[in-house]
């Protein structure tokens, strides 16, 4: 034992066959100080898995962090391709797979050499690796460039995940002290060393200081918390109804929406439907009733031939977000069975349970008899045919506005355009309408102290309604309302205090143990050496002899295992 360093000779050859198909001892080989590799290809595999391990963490907390909008990527998808498929759901699948296999081949990389063992990995992995490499590459290329705004998803997930990826990143840096230890009090020469232990250094001291940078609106005392954002159904509830049906706007209020928004549509007689698609090949069977017409714009249906269609199998049938199944039997039947819904309908529904309402609108297309009075038409639904009063209305619909807002002074404008705040205070305007990616705490803040509120779209995720909640959002719409509802405080909150006192003892902890590890290399490599030299001081002939015996047994097991290998062979 004090000739050799000990050996978990099983784990040894478990590690080793797994990551290099090397299931027999004669096949393992130490490492040599300042070598860690049989060859430079070898040790090129072993940096490629680190890219590897890299891009693959990079795809996957990118496409894990937009969760949020995988409905949008189905859909987006489908309009392209003209089938539904959960697409998103099999990208997800697919980044945790790739990154678990080279995080894992990582793994048994980095205890090999804590075993002191040269590395050699199969060519089985070698062409993993690189298939995982370019999977990664063109999946994160294309989602780029297809979905690039995601990427402010990611930046803005940080803003409540930095500090608990800077305990992760901690660990890491941490349990990579063994190994790093282990080769650089093996190694002779000064200038190895301080190249292996300058960049380890600078990591060190990069993560401990790393949350001096840290800003995020959930870092506060919760008595500087505002209250939690209102809760505006988009599209109703489609999680548990078919979107824009009357069905799915009942579902909203009885989970609690504080309010209701949709996509008006004018019908070719002048009546105001909701639909947000620009065909009715999605949410309705028009393929089934009108096949000839399923590229049709449906604001060229008449509203009777809208009533013929069904607007709700569809949601059986594909089950856009995976949750058809959460249904009763009645809940079931009564969504089967829903028709298009009309603009009065929707106000009236509204107007009973005194909810705030917001709707896009959209012009027909040319050679519609209602292309140039759209807006008026829509008016007189509010005015005249519904039950609604005007405050209740958000305003959007950018054309017109002047004229609109000195037919009716009540309703709320509300608006796209994040101006300066002047100009939306001479024009009137009361809220915000922003896509949440356009999030920014100190700019809701500056239109809140002008009394202009804002509202963000679409959020569903907890984290990101948790984040709109710190940064003082007013209002956000939903497709989740049951779910962010049951939120009592936001998630990730914690006090500047409690987040120094987490900061400061991560850092701590990992320092102590580092030095810890360190400390113990040293020892053992010392150790090692002074028993090696005084050994060879001893003038016993017993030990000599011991000795002796002990190299003809490595000799003769050596030559067994190779004999072995031979004949097989």
């Amino acid at each position: 034992m004090l000739l050799q360093r000990y050996q978990h000779q099983p784990l040894v050859c478990c590690l080793a066959g797994l990551y290099g198909c090397q299931w027999r001892r004669y096949q393992q080989t130490l490492t040599q100080p300042g070598h860690c590799c049989r060859s430079k290809w070898e040790c090129g595999s072993f940096a490629l898995i680190v890219l590897t391990f890299c891009l693959s963490l990079v795809f996957l907390y990118f496409w894990s962090e937009a969760q949020n909008d995988y409905n949008d990527f189905d859909w987006f998808n489908f309009g392209n391709l003209g089938f539904w498929f959960p697409w998103s759901l099999v990208l997800l699948i697919l980044a945790v797979f790739l990154f678990t296999y080279v995080a894992v081949l990582l793994l048994l990389a980095v205890c090999l050499l804590s075993e002191g063992q040269r590395l050699y990995l199969h060519w089985c992995h070698k062409i993993g690796i690189l298939v995982t490499l370019i999977l990664s590459i063109v999946a994160s290329s294309v989602l780029s460039d297809l979905w690039g705004r995601e990427w402010m998803t990611v930046l803005l997930s940080f803003q409540v995940t930095a500090p608990y990826l800077h305990i992760g990143g901690v660990v890491l840096i941490t349990l990579l002290s063994w190994p790093i230890a282990f080769h650089v009090f093996r190694l002779n020469m000064k200038v190895s060393r301080i190249a292996i232990m300058l960049p380890y250094m600078t990591a060190i001291v990069s993560l401990y200081l790393a949350p001096l940078g840290l800003k995020s609106p959930c870092i506060k005392d919760s008595r500087n918390l505002g209250s939690a954002p209102a809760l505006i159904g988009h599209r109703g509830a489609p999680m548990l109804a078919p979107e824009n049906t009357y069905m799915s706007f009942e579902m909203a209020l009885a989970a609690g929406a504080d309010g209701l928004e949709t996509d008006v549509t004018i019908s070719y007689d002048g009546v105001p439907f909701l639909m947000h698609d620009k065909n009715l090949l999605r949410t309705t069977d028009v393929e089934d009733v009108f096949p000839n017409w399923t590229h049709v714009s449906p604001a060229m249906f008449t509203w009777r031939e809208l009533q013929s269609l069904n607007a709700g199998s569809w949601f059986f049938s594909q089950d856009p977000f995976r949750t058809a199944s959460s249904l009763s039997s009645g809940q079931r039947l009564q969504a089967q069975n829903q028709s298009v819904c009309t603009l009065r309908s929707f106000l009236d529904l509204a107007a009973q349970h005194g909810k705030l309402v917001v709707f896009d609108l959209y012009r027909p297309p040319r050679g519609h008899p209602y292309r140039d009075t759209w807006i008026t038409q829509t008016l007189d639904v509010i005015h005249n045919q519904s039950s609604i009063h005007s405050s209740q209305v958000l305003w959007l619909p950018p054309e017109l506005r002047d004229f609109v807002q000195e037919l009716d002074p009540e309703l709320q404008q509300i608006t796209h355009e994040q101006a300066p705040v002047e100009e939306l205070q001479l024009r009137r305007i009361a809220r915000l309408n922003i896509h949440y990616s356009s999030m920014s705490e100190t700019e809701i803040r500056k239109y809140a102290a002008a009394n202009i509120s804002t509202n963000l779209y679409v959020v569903s995720e907890p984290w990101l309604y948790s984040l709109a909640w710190c940064s003082g959002a007013h209002s956000v719409a939903t497709n989740a309302v049951h779910i962010l509802k049951k939120l009592q405080r936001p998630l990730f909150l914690m006090t500047p205090d409690e987040y120094r006192l987490m900061w400061t003892l991560t850092d701590i902890t990992s320092l102590i143990l580092i030095m810890m590890i360190f400390m113990f290399h040293w020892w053992r490599e010392r150790v090692l050496a002074i028993s090696v030299n005084n050994s060879s001081e001893l003038d016993n002939g017993s030990y000599r002899q011991f000795r002796a015996e002990l190299n003809d047994v490595w000799f003769l097991s050596n030559m067994n295992g190779s004999e072995k290998h031979e004949l097989s062979l």
